[in-house]
C-alpha cells in the first residue's frame, strides 16, 4: 500500500492509476483537512471484495465455504463438471 498526498495524487494520477491496477494494490490519498482520507484501487479489486463480503454475509454460505476450504486443504476436494442451465 502506498500513501500520497492530495497535492501528488492530483499530479500523478494516470501513474497511481495505472500502478494499482498493475499491482493489484490500493494506494491511500491523505488529505489534511478533517474530510478524511480515500483509497484508490482498481475495480476488479473492489468487485473482488463486494463478492467475498456478499458470499460470507450469510452464515450458512461463509460454513460452507469453510468446509470447501478445509476438504480442499486436505486433498478431498472433487473437481466436477458444471451442469448447464438448459
Amino acid at each position: 500500500m502506498k500513501v500520497v498526498t492530495y497535492t501528488q495524487a492530483r499530479n500523478e494520477l494516470k501513474s497511481i492509476l495505472d500502478r494499482v491496477v498493475q499491482d493489484a494494490d490500493v494506494t491511500v490519498i491523505s488529505r489534511r483537512d478533517a474530510e478524511g482520507d480515500a483509497v484508490v484501487m482498481s475495480l476488479d479489486s473492489y468487485n473482488s471484495i463486494m463478492e467475498t463480503l456478499h458470499l460470507t454475509s450469510n452464515p450458512a454460505n461463509a460454513a460452507a465455504l469453510a468446509r470447501a476450504l478445509a476438504q480442499d486443504k486436505q486433498r478431498l476436494a472433487q473437481e466436477r463438471a458444471l451442469l448447464s442451465a438448459d
